[in-house]
């Protein structure tokens, strides 16, 4: 079966601002004044837990975060983003609609996400859409994560698909290299934050295509992966 899996933070849903918030809520219990702002900082949001830390521990002090600081605030900031996931977290424009006419025409569909999998597990389901994916792999589903391409193959087999018949929807590089490492088609998305200053970011990376809006994704997919 044709197969589609998605990545998750950047690509199905903005969910910056829900990660901020809870990096947000470390520097005011670390009694620091810094606060990252998604008018800015959105796209380090995307890049994990530790990079959102590092960056305002760096802009209130001036100099590199200490890892043990890091290690020591990374399960308190996990445990603040659970308490609020889905507070300014939302799905882009078109991508249910996408996905529901990517299942009627046959295609199966799953998640291959670095988000642990209990959260991605919970935000999906207070999203509403959980059961509209056939998988969802997390960062700590497998021993690996993307880049490797081993969690890609998982969610397409857990998917019911097919792996040389599938394609990895995403939104940064990593997304990118975990696509070329399975040796199937990336796409990658032209709009949010892990899009870093627009498509030319993107097009430089040279996916197999480009997504600019999700209506257009059941074409893009049959065109990749054949009828």
């Amino acid at each position: 079966m044709r197969t589609v899996i998605f990545d998750l933070d950047g690509t199905l849903a903005d969910t910056s601002g829900d990660l901020l918030a809870a990096a947000n809520c470390c520097f005011a219990d670390m009694g620091m004044a810094v606060r990252l702002r998604p008018e800015t900082d959105a796209g380090v949001a995307l890049r994990g837990g530790r990079a959102m830390l590092s960056l305002g521990i760096e802009r209130e002090t001036g100099q590199a975060a200490d890892k043990a600081v890091l290690d020591a605030q990374y399960q308190p900031l996990l445990r603040a983003y659970e308490q609020a996931i889905d507070v300014h977290t939302q799905l882009y424009p078109g991508t249910m609609d996408a996905i529901e006419q990517l299942r009627s025409d046959g295609f199966a569909v799953g998640i291959c996400t670095n988000k642990p999998e209990y959260l991605a597990e919970l935000l999906m389901t207070k999203l509403g859409v959980r059961d509209a994916f056939a998988s969802l792999i997390g960062a700590d589903t497998l021993p690996v994560r993307k880049p490797d391409p081993e969690p890609f193959f998982e969610a397409v087999r857990r998917a019911g698909g097919d792996s040389k018949r599938s394609c990895l929807i995403g939104d940064t590089i990593t997304d990118h290299n975990t696509a070329r490492a399975a040796c199937v088609p990336s796409v990658l998305v032209t709009f949010g934050p892990g899009a870093g200053a627009g498509q030319a970011d993107v097009r430089a990376l040279q996916p197999d295509a480009l997504l600019d809006r999700y209506e257009d994704l059941p074409a893009i997919a049959a065109q990749l992966l054949g009828h």
